[in-house]
């Protein structure tokens, strides 16, 4: 771990991060004819806690269920596991079959803990790759406990709220359910035949979530314009929601209201919540008037707040969810952010920011009023 980024007030550049990228010493030279310096600085109610810069490429990131580790998955296939408190690196995953494929980590996904679990199920990361890949790592032994090889790029995961069951999609239109204990698979949805209904995904999918409160219910989003609403227990979707056109990790469920958050990567209406009930659009998030941005990924943060990042403007943004207003933002990144996470605790829960090579770890502090 090597941090690259030191304690600055917010709003003013990032200048040691920006030292990382090939624009760090670029100045542009404002209306008036002042020199300005590039590079990623904070502003709102954003803080910086550190900064991790990783060897490669940053694809992919994801918090544990306690929120003590951060998994990070690189362009090469490797994962560094992160303790999320130190920011010290604690494991690197990597076998023969990554180090030989060299090709990207594109989700990862913890077990959850459940109570009676054996002591073998603890510790359990599940990582989909470029190559196909689905591993079943034992991550504080480094050991991957098993290997399953879809023969398609698989791009989503997605663990039901028990743990019993993963479910993977990827570049063709079929939904894989796996058996956790066995590492089996037990099942395809795909879309039907029927010409006359759209029961089931056209093209990539990149996103997939299990309905916290409905174990058996799960939705998934991808280029073809629509998010499918899918019951593990049947072979087709079951309903479907048109719009939203997903290209990343940006699809998420909120328990408490039972609304679903859509992030699209195009020029308008890229930030949705939807009705999970009834099927329908509650609202458009609006753009920030100054950082508008193509969404790679976006969740819920907490119950109040939305947290969403991408390309155009490369940034990363919070949202307050009552006003819509943005409270935070991470600006001028050396490239697009393409994976966000949050470790959950509220209610100021830890965010980690991926671009580049670097993980932004920052936290949503609210300002006393003046």
């Amino acid at each position: 771990m090597t941090s690259v980024l030191t304690m600055l007030p917010t709003t003013r550049p990032l200048s040691a991060a920006s030292q990382q990228t090939n624009s760090s010493d670029v100045s542009r030279i404002n209306e008036y004819g002042t020199p300005k310096k590039t590079g990623p600085y904070l502003e709102g109610n954003l803080k910086l806690l550190e900064t991790l810069e990783c060897p490669v490429d940053i694809m992919c990131c994801h918090f544990n269920p306690s929120g003590t580790h951060l998994a990070v998955g690189l362009c090469d296939g490797t994962i560094k596991i992160y303790d999320s408190n130190s920011y010290h690196l604690l494991y690197s995953l990597s076998d023969e079959d990554t180090a030989s494929n060299r090709l990207p980590v594109t989700q990862i996904r913890f077990r959850p803990a459940v109570l009676g679990d054996k002591p073998e199920y603890a510790h359990i990361l599940i990582a989909s790759y470029a190559s196909g890949n689905i591993k079943y790592w034992h991550y504080t032994s480094g050991k991957c406990l098993s290997t399953v090889n879809e023969k398609r790029q698989t791009l989503a995961l997605a663990l039901n709220p028990d743990g019993s069951h993963l479910v993977s999609a990827g570049a063709d239109p079929g939904m894989h359910i796996y058996d956790m204990e066995t590492k089996q698979r037990i099942k395809t949805l795909e879309p039907s035949d029927s010409r006359d209904k759209m029961d089931g995904h056209r093209f990539r999918v990149f996103a997939l979530k299990y309905n916290p409160n409905h174990p058996n219910i799960f939705i998934s989003g991808g280029w073809d314009d629509t998010v499918q609403y899918w019951d593990d227990r049947q072979t087709h979707a079951i309903r479907r929601l048109n719009g939203p056109h997903i290209c990343g990790d940006a699809l998420d469920i909120d328990p408490v209201h039972n609304h679903i958050l859509t992030g699209s990567w195009r020029k308008h209406r890229v930030l949705q919540i939807w009705d999970f009930a009834m099927g329908v659009k509650i609202k458009d998030v609006p753009q920030d008037s100054l950082n508008a941005s193509q969404l790679y990924c976006a969740q819920w943060l907490g119950k109040d707040s939305i947290i969403c990042g991408g390309t155009d403007h490369n940034m990363a943004r919070v949202i307050d969810r009552g006003t819509l207003n943005t409270t935070g933002q991470l600006v001028d990144l050396p490239q697009g952010v393409y994976c966000i996470d949050n470790d959950r605790h509220v209610p100021n829960p830890k965010i980690a920011i991926g671009t580049n090579r670097l993980i932004f770890l920052v936290k949503s502090e609210k300002k006393a009023p003046s």
